[in-house]
């Protein structure tokens, strides 16, 4: 069905700008003053398929990705619309005007314009995986289903404001450690390409025996200034290899295993994966989802294929009749708190609040190791760049003190 862009009145005199599915500019116009809208400009745009299909080719997440911001306000304020009984067709039309962000405008009322042909809310926004992923479709689906759609939609509200704030955190914590090592690097490229080349000439000519530091830093010197082009070449062509081997199963299970394994960071990145993975499944199971295929979400949600193998041999147990506890106590890559609580859950039939007190007490342990993490970093980071730097300098000046001391 053609896609039609439109600016109109609507009550109050306020005015608008959205879009609506329609099969002719005369249809959109009489389903606008249907909804007590006056248009004052229709303009046709792609259909539904095509915009898909170009987003998909695009391959721009970036430019697709809707802020978690304005999604947990979206989830919140449609909750509290169905709470107070607003019909939904209803509901979604007054979040599409009150929503600012021009594109996610255009999502609702798409929506919005499914929901009044008769497709199901979990179904309509189904059709923009790129804003709504698999674990939010599912649990509107559950939530129509049970008829708890405004609970569903707050638990969502919440789930997104804590994966907001766990992504937050692990940004802010590499904002700092980022900027050292920029700094440190051009600093670095100051000194070799404009320093070092204007005093190599002078210590070749000097024929003798350079220490093994200065002829590091002279060979680095070349290499930075001449050579530079191939490097990035090199560089980027073993880039595109190791994206390419992560992304098959084999690669990517070997790489999340090594990290896993680094020391400081493995136990960090073991502990957002476990964090993911307990509200994600919490989320799921108070909504409703069965609990296999809320497995096969978390699974994903995790982001860790050895945490993920775990998971998918629990799913697999449970269809044979075993407990999920036993399971991931089997696979080793869980902490003995994570089995004891989820067996506790399923023990007492409250699997789902002890998940949420899971996932709580990781995302505070999550908070704590980054600003310990954070605290470390900075004395560190700031010994290597000067290292760095002094490594550079005495390069060069310890055989002109060598030569003073012949003289």
């Amino acid at each position: 069905m053609p896609v039609y862009r439109y600016k109109g009145v609507a009550a109050g005199n306020r005015s608008i700008a959205a879009t609506i599915d329609a099969e002719s500019p005369r249809s959109a116009r009489a389903k606008l003053r249907a909804e007590g809208i006056f248009p004052t400009e229709i303009v046709e745009g792609k259909t539904r398929g095509q915009t898909s299909e170009l987003l998909h080719r695009l391959q721009l997440p970036q430019l697709r990705r809707i802020p978690d911001l304005d999604l947990s306000m979206f989830s919140s304020q449609l909750a509290t619309l169905i709470s107070a009984g607003v019909p939904l067709v209803q509901a979604l039309s007054a979040l599409t005007e009150q929503v600012e962000r021009e594109r996610f405008k255009n999502v609702i009322g798409r929506v919005r314009e499914s929901v009044n042909e008769g497709t199901s809310l979990g179904d309509a926004l189904g059709e923009f995986p790129y804003v709504f992923d698999d674990l939010y479709c599912s649990m509107v689906r559950a939530g129509e289903s049970s008829g708890a759609l405004a609970p569903v939609l707050q638990r969502l509200a919440e789930y997104v404001e804590n994966r907001m704030v766990l992504r937050n955190q692990l940004i802010n914590a590499m904002i700092y450690p980022v900027l050292m090592l920029v700094f440190s690097a051009g600093v670095a490229g100051v000194l070799l390409v404009k320093v070092i080349p204007n005093i190599t000439s002078m210590l070749r000519d000097m024929k003798q025996e350079l220490p093994l530091a200065t002829r590091l830093v002279i060979v680095l010197s070349d290499v930075v200034t001449h050579y530079w082009f191939p490097v990035v070449i090199a560089l980027a062509v073993l880039f595109i290899v190791w994206s390419r081997v992560i992304r098959t199963e084999a690669g990517r299970l070997r790489w999340d295993a090594f990290t896993l394994r680094l020391p400081v960071f493995g136990r960090l990145i073991r502990y957002v994966a476990i964090a993911r993975f307990a509200r994600t499944l919490a989320t799921l199971s108070a909504g409703g989802v069965s609990i296999v295929p809320a497995l096969e979400i978390s699974k994903e949600v995790a982001s860790n294929a050895v945490i993920g193998r775990a998971i998918e041999d629990a799913k697999e147990a449970i269809t044979r009749g075993s407990s999920i506890a036993g399971t991931m106590r089997t696979s080793g890559e869980f902490p003995p708190l994570v089995t004891h609580m989820i067996s506790v859950g399923e023990a007492s039939g409250e699997l789902p609040a002890m998940l949420g007190k899971l996932a709580d007490s990781y995302d505070d342990q999550v908070s704590n190791a980054l600003q310990r993490l954070l605290a470390l970093l900075g004395p560190v980071l700031l010994i290597f760049v000067a290292m760095v730097i002094l490594l550079i300098i005495l390069s060069t000046l310890l055989p002109l003190m060598n030569m003073t001391s012949a003289l």
